[in-house]
């Protein structure tokens, strides 16, 4: 009888999500993706970032769409990548759109900077005709204004918030019988994320895509990273997570997956086991 490797918690029960060809909750594996730091509409440059990404063990990569350059870059980009690319959309509703026509294989779009739920709508029109899916990006950073609060009433919770701005959107999308959604509630705050989270989690089915945003250098980003990112997925909570670090985007992948690997949830490469270099040892460790 062997001892095998196994995960703490089993996994939420989640629907299925793709992304072009890379499914997304269910019974898939938990999937690793970052996200480009070039100009997207230097489409070489993307282009030969994205390969560097999809070796590194990205599986999903996401592209910045600020600017209709950016969006007219989408279709050569597409059809020169390994993996399949989301386009992260903010305040114009017709990047996403641009996008769309263009290929990509996946949205996401911040419910705290489109508000204008014709707009929504819009999008999620196209996106159904194209069967192409949209992450819910709810941004500690960006949330919709506070309601106006009664005498003595106390202001929601930050995490409150997050999943309220969470489900508003969800509300659109579902009104139009569009169910193929990720979702994500990013804080800096490593408590108030796993918060959220752990509320979404009770209230919908969706795939959850796990991260704490502007988390840091290498350094602290790493550890920020593999708290909050780790705690939830201890606790079976999640199907996709990108580490953000201010680095080169390659140096991110190595932190989700040794993630997963503590966690016995995926394996990739070597795992090395190495004594503490303490004053028992006996050879120069570092350099083997």
């Amino acid at each position: 009888m062997t001892d095998e490797p196994r995960p703490l918690s089993e996994r939420r029960k989640s629907r299925p999500v793709h992304v072009g060809d890379v499914q997304v909750g269910g019974d898939a594996p938990v999937v690793v993706q970052t996200m480009t730091n070039t100009d997207t509409a230097d489409a070489t440059a993307t282009i030969e970032q994205i390969a560097r990404l999809a070796d590194a063990g990205a599986e999903i990569v996401r592209i910045a769409v600020p600017d209709k350059r950016a969006a007219a870059a989408v279709p050569e980009i597409v059809t020169k990548t390994p993996v399949p690319l989301i386009a992260d959309i903010h305040f114009d509703h017709r990047l996403a759109l641009t996008s769309i026509a263009g290929g990509i294989h996946g949205l996401r779009l911040n419910p705290g900077n489109i508000r204008d739920a014709d707009k929504v709508r819009e999008v999620v029109k196209a996106a159904k005709e194209r069967e192409i899916s949209i992450r819910i990006g709810v941004n500690e950073g960006s949330l919709p204004p506070i309601r106006a609060l009664a005498d003595g009433e106390l202001p929601p919770s930050k995490e409150s918030r997050m999943v309220d701005a969470g489900l508003w959107e969800i509300g659109i999308l579902e009104e139009m019988g569009f169910e193929d959604i990720k979702m994500s509630l990013k804080a800096f705050d490593v408590p108030t994320m796993v918060a959220a989270y752990r509320e979404m989690a009770k209230r919908v089915d969706y795939p959850l895509h796990l991260g704490v945003t502007e988390a840091g250098t290498p350094g602290a980003g790493t550890v920020r990273s593999a708290v909050g990112i780790g705690l939830l997925l201890a606790e079976g909570i999640g199907d996709t997570i990108r580490v953000s670090l201010a680095a080169d985007p390659e140096e991110e992948l190595p932190v989700c997956w040794d993630i997963l690997k503590s966690l016995n949830i995926r394996m990739r490469g070597p795992t090395i086991i190495a004594c503490p270099t303490c004053g028992r040892i006996e050879v120069d460790l570092i350099p083997l």
